[in-house]
């Protein structure tokens, strides 16, 4: 080999191991980066992505149903709209409800996790039947609150109902029921690395998928579905949580999309299959969808601001013993549901709720004490 030759050969060599270097710091920074800082147990809504250019296109849709009300505190009025009828219309709105199981296939070099909501638990179930056997779908748990019975139903209902006493308890029809659920069949997403990942995290391996990837993914499953904006998609993940900016774990949200004349709402919701975990069983699941009730487009087209911020009635409970939750036996099975607080907690008189009561469950608040 002449010594020319032999230059150009090391100088090839030289130029492979740099591309080797440089595409393998690529693809380790190509990796989803997680923060080093403690998990932070909490739940968040998204900004809503509607357009007004696709709303003649759905004029024929029928919109969800929804009512409007108001409370004054300190002298300022403050509107919000709801999910179902008012109060005092004294009658029954169903909501059908969609439950969408969503397996998350996460691969970390050449090992691939799954997690699957098809998981069969302990109790023989499957983490999708058992959330449909829970307090949230089932009507036969009667909620009686410091002695006073608010209704035999569904747990959410029953917080309505509880959250409007002062209405309810002489127009004794109304309720907020959710029809079904209907199961559709399972939809698997894969993250890519840099959108996914598995964590150890309360005490166990979870997925971890960046929110803003995962939600990109929803419109078009809704699509596929032929769900309407009169209904109530759920996506169900099985021991995974969300990311945002790096930072773990998000339990659930929920967000509206679609047409600005009939908002498309939705929520996601993990069923975490760890005793005493953050988004243990359905309390994830109960915090979203008693959050979509009193805040269900998070577009505040008919308020929904109070004096400590947006109508999320989960937020200011999340961080109490049991990450704010109460257990019911159902089935032969513990439930954890979570407390919610009730509307005076932002401000509307005493008078409106059973007891007079700032939650649900009757925990010890004043107004906006724990924030929004």
């Amino acid at each position: 080999m002449t010594p020319h030759l032999r230059r150009l050969c090391h100088f090839a060599a030289l130029i492979l191991v740099v591309c080797i270097s440089v595409t393998s710091f690529a693809q380790a920074n190509d990796e989803m980066k997680i923060s080093n800082q403690p998990p932070q147990a909490r739940f968040t809504t998204l900004p809503p992505r509607l357009r007004s250019d696709i709303a003649l296109a759905v004029a024929t849709s029928i919109p969800l149903t929804t009512w409007n009300g108001s409370f004054t505190y300190q002298a300022k009025t403050y509107h919000y709209n709801m999910v179902g009828t008012a109060p005092s219309a004294n009658t029954n709105t169903t909501i059908p409800v969609y439950i969408i199981p969503v397996k998350i296939v996460v691969t970390h070099n050449t090992t691939r996790t799954t997690f699957d909501p098809a998981h069969i638990l302990s109790n023989g179930n499957t983490v999708i039947q058992n959330t449909v056997d829970s307090p949230l779908f089932d009507s036969t748990t009667t909620y009686t609150q410091h002695g006073v019975d608010v209704g035999t139903t569904q747990y959410v209902d029953a917080f309505q109902r509880a959250n409007f006493w002062g209405t309810v308890k002489t127009h004794t029809n109304s309720h907020l029921h959710l029809g079904g659920p209907t199961v559709t069949a399972e939809h698997t997403l894969s993250p890519p690395s840099r959108y996914g990942t598995t964590g150890r995290v309360f005490g166990f391996t979870a997925g971890l998928v960046d929110i803003n990837w995962f939600d990109a993914q929803l419109p078009t499953i809704i699509s596929s579905l032929g769900i309407g904006p009169h209904a109530f998609p759920i996506f169900l993940t099985y021991d995974v949580y969300l990311t945002e900016n790096g930072g773990c774990c998000i339990g659930g949200y929920h967000s509206s999309e679609g047409s600005v004349s009939a908002p498309q709402s939705y929520a996601q919701a993990s069923y975490v299959d760890h005793v005493g975990a953050f988004s243990q069983d359905v309390s994830a699941l109960s915090h979203e969808i008693g959050e979509w009730a009193d805040d269900p487009l998070v577009v505040n087209f008919n308020g929904n601001n109070t004096p400590c911020g947006i109508l999320e009635v989960g937020d200011p409970l999340e961080n109490n013993p049991n990450y704010g939750a109460y257990r019911y036996v159902l089935h032969g099975f513990t439930y954890n549901l979570q407390d919610l607080v009730t509307l005076p907690y932002f401000g509307a008189p005493t008078s409106t709720t059973v007891n007079g009561w700032l939650s649900f469950q009757g925990e010890s608040l004043s107004v906006c004490s724990n924030g929004s």
